[in-house]
């Protein structure tokens, strides 16, 4: 695949003044060329649909992405993967995983969740490889666990769900506490009765803001207390 094309022309369209308030943004975590989302997308629009005739990831691609200091450049690579989403089998988690655990921030890992959740989805023999990530040290990973079902509504693996969940009761790490808020706040849209049973057996268990995030889309009538 020719990516550099794409490369030189994100050069090209760094906005240093917006680049700062960006890495702000993100704490200093990352510098930024300062390209707003939009903008990136239009210099990626033909980078992917030639993805979209691909057959298999092309992982050099991804992986210069993944070296490459600017932020954008991250996020090019989640596109890209996401374009290619179905082409993705459990010989690429090895991949994701590194992907996972480099340059790790919240913004690359809720790309990366969902394309994570997709892969399991069609082959159901990675849940055992979540549930142990569930349980690693790497924070990265736990979240990737917790909320690779965002999105599948009716096909979500509740007993999958409830477990990995269970598994991350006692962090005090935002990140955690804040992505089981998501899993269950996202789930009570398709099943409000299963969170709200969910929240009524664990309250002692889990964390206020956990509590909090999942309690916002119940209706009235189910609102937990």
């Amino acid at each position: 695949m020719n990516y550099q094309e794409t490369f030189t022309s994100f050069q090209d369209n760094a906005d240093p003044e917006a680049a700062k308030k960006m890495s702000a943004y993100m704490r200093g975590q990352f510098p930024f060329l300062g390209i707003p989302t939009p903008k990136r997308k239009i210099l990626s629009g033909e980078l992917y649909k030639s993805a979209a005739r691909e057959t298999a990831a092309d992982w050099t691609f991804v992986n210069r992405c993944w070296k490459k200091a600017p932020r954008e450049f991250q996020y090019l690579a989640l596109g890209y993967l996401a374009v290619l989403n179905d082409q993705l089998s459990p010989e690429d988690i090895p991949r994701l995983k590194n992907l996972i655990i480099t340059k790790s921030w919240w913004d690359t890992i809720d790309g990366l969740d969902r394309i994570v959740g997709r892969i399991a989805l069609r082959f159901p023999r990675l849940n055992s490889t979540l549930r142990t990530w569930s349980l690693d040290k790497n924070i990265w990973l736990r979240r990737v666990a917790i909320d690779h079902q965002l999105g599948r509504k009716e096909q979500t693996d509740t007993r999958l769900l409830e477990q990995i969940i269970i598994n991350n009761f006692g962090q005090e790490e935002f990140f955690i506490n804040k992505a089981i808020g998501w899993s269950l706040r996202e789930y009570s849209k398709t099943n409000p009765r299963w969170v709200k049973n969910f929240l009524t057996r664990h309250q002692a268990r889990l964390s206020p803001l956990s509590l909090r995030e999942a309690g916002k889309r119940l209706p009235d009538t189910l609102r937990f207390q």
